[in-house]
């Protein structure tokens, strides 16, 4: 798949990694290799020893691991608050429904009251222009042609509880 133009592993002998004779220090659930060995500190990133099918190990690129899947939701318990709104729709629906077919059967008297309203206001401006009107009317037309009517009183006593005398003067 890939052309390089440098072998991927460059190796030392066992030895080097583990001193001593041949196979001397290395670990026993691995074989001793029988080839040179590479260095961990050689290895390149992004490259692995992997063990093949056939039980060789070897290095190899290996793909760039996806990154974990989001985590799955644990499912959470529905709050008070929600269970309680839930609830109380129907209830309150069922109340906003029964106000409007109340209201359809209000709306006739509700008409005739409110034009029963206009007129008492109709009424009590009409009075508040009209009284006045019919008082200065009426003042106009009772002297005819005699002037008002002016009573004079004089009264004099004495002492704080003394006879008074008086007189009443018609003009």
């Amino acid at each position: 798949m890939h052309d390089t133009a440098y072998e991927i592993t460059t190796q030392t002998h066992a030895s080097t990694v583990y001193p001593g004779p041949a196979g001397a220090g290395y670990p026993a659930y691995l074989s001793v290799p029988e080839g040179p060995v590479m260095l961990p500190s050689e290895i390149p990133p992004g490259v692995q020893m992997v063990t093949l099918p056939g039980g060789v190990r070897t290095l190899a690129y290996t793909p760039a691991q996806a990154p974990p899947g989001p985590a799955v939701p644990v499912a959470q318990p529905i709050p008070a608050w929600a269970k309680t709104t839930a609830l109380l729709t129907p209830t309150i629906g069922g109340g906003i429904a029964a106000a409007g077919i109340g209201l359809s059967y209000a709306a006739p008297g509700l008409i005739a009251m409110s034009e029963a309203l206009w007129a008492a206001v109709a009424l009590i401006a009409a009075a508040a222009i009209g009284v006045p009107v019919l008082l200065r009317l009426g003042r106009a037309t009772t002297g005819t042609g005699r002037g008002s009517t002016h009573i004079t009183q004089n009264i004099t006593a004495s002492g704080l509880f003394g006879k008074a005398n008086g007189t009443i003067n018609h003009r």
